[in-house]
């Protein structure tokens, strides 16, 4: 699964390092079809995170993972295939659908497969991960010093193959079998009982809507900072693939250090405060960038994408051990289908969201980040009741190969 990670991620690199670039200077797209166009990725990208968690729930789970690897696969292809505006969306929502499916599948592999390890584990696959970003955002980098708009089709011809790649290598993984679902602590596992639908559970629903704000950290990487530097600031059009390389650097060098501050569920809440002020002083850096001048700006942009990487790895420990601390091992996969309705919904609604604080300025930008700021404070109150009253539970099965 970490070859997977490695693969998919490359390739994925080349293309969304440039892909708004792409839109804008190829496709000629403006600034609100760019946001509506990656918009309806995410629209449908909301019923591909349920949807993979219900197939988790009654299908091995690698096999799925594979089919969904191959849609991605078509949706990429249909990109490459044509500039109509009306194909460009349905290729969008092909492979929004099959992204947001094979995230919450691969998160609950992970889950099963390392237990009381599972956020050392996802340190260490975020690791990987963002290898692969950063290798695919240099190529990418290297490409467009071309100067040529012929580029492009490489770069999104290499994201579909790396689909195909990370297909062929899912299906050598081993199958695992659902374990019981802990809380992890300083002195180890602890159960606890909690509800096994995820539509009736009404603090686990209000725990996904505040994740869909907090992952609006992604927008700010896949639209926002890109749109504002080329459209709002004097920042060399080029540092846009850098600050995505820079993204993927800092977390490939600081995602496992950090993840230790999170190796609890109560350590894990803990770190929403601090995640806070991050984010706050991030959306600060952003409006700070429309300065006057190159260098300020470049400074200002280079600072704010600093922070909401490490926002960003922040929220990734936190979100990843309450979102199955909080769930029953009874409906992992249904559970974990809702918690990717979050993501999925943040990928409909975040463009439109970081697009908006475009328009509205350096003011909207320092809005942007006190509103995550705030969702933070009260998601660490939010979860405070459920994670303090554990109860017994059974025991773990271990994973089995087939």
């Amino acid at each position: 699964m970490l070859a997977v990670a490695l693969v998919d991620r490359v390739g994925s690199g080349l293309w969304a390092a440039t892909s708004v670039l792409y839109f804008t200077y190829v496709a000629h797209l403006g600034v609100a079809e760019v946001g509506t166009l990656v918009a309806a990725a995410g629209i449908v990208g909301i019923a591909g995170a349920p949807a993979g968690g219900i197939l988790a729930d009654r299908l091995p789970v690698v096999h799925v993972l594979a089919a969904l690897q191959l849609l991605r696969t078509v949706g990429a292809v249909g990109l490459l295939l044509t500039h109509d505006y009306t194909l460009l969306l349905a290729c969008s929502a092909v492979g929004g659908f099959g992204d947001r499916a094979s995230s919450v599948l691969t998160k609950l592999y992970a889950s099963r497969i390392a237990g009381p390890e599972r956020v050392r584990y996802q340190a260490v696959h975020r690791t990987v991960a963002n290898a692969g970003w950063a290798v695919g955002g240099l190529g990418a980098a290297a490409a467009l010093s071309a100067g040529t708009t012929t580029v492009y089709t490489g770069l999104l011809l290499g994201d579909a193959l790396s689909f195909v790649a990370a297909a062929l290598i899912t299906l050598r993984c081993a199958e695992a079998s659902a374990p019981a679902r802990t809380v992890t602590s300083d002195s180890g596992p602890v159960p606890a009982a909690l509800p096994t639908n995820p539509w009736r559970d009404r603090t686990y629903l209000a725990y996904v809507v505040s994740e869909t704000v907090l992952f609006l950290d992604d927008a700010v990487f896949r639209v926002g900072l890109p749109l504002w530097a080329i459209r709002a600031t004097d920042a060399p059009h080029g540092l846009v693939p850098l600050l995505l390389v820079l993204n993927s650097v800092l977390v490939v060098a600081l995602q496992v250090p950090l993840a230790r501050f999170g190796a609890t569920t109560a350590r894990a809440r803990a770190l929403l405060l601090p995640l806070g002020a991050v984010l706050a002083a991030s959306g600060v850096a952003m409006a700070a960038s429309a300065a006057h001048g190159a260098v300020p700006a470049t400074v200002f942009l280079t600072l704010a994408a600093t922070g909401f990487t490490l926002a960003e790895m922040l929220h990734a420990t936190v979100s990843w051990e309450l979102s199955i601390a909080l769930a029953p091992d009874t409906a992992q996969g249904a559970y974990l289908g809702v918690h990717g309705l979050a993501q999925a919904t943040q990928r409909a609604v975040g463009p439109l969201a970081v697009t908006a604080a475009i328009a509205t300025g350096p003011l909207g930008w320092t809005a942007f980040g006190t509103l995550i700021a705030a969702t933070c404070a009260a998601q660490h109150r939010l979860v405070r009741t459920r994670l303090a009253a554990p109860a017994p539970r059974p025991e773990a099965v271990p994973a089995t190969r087939i």
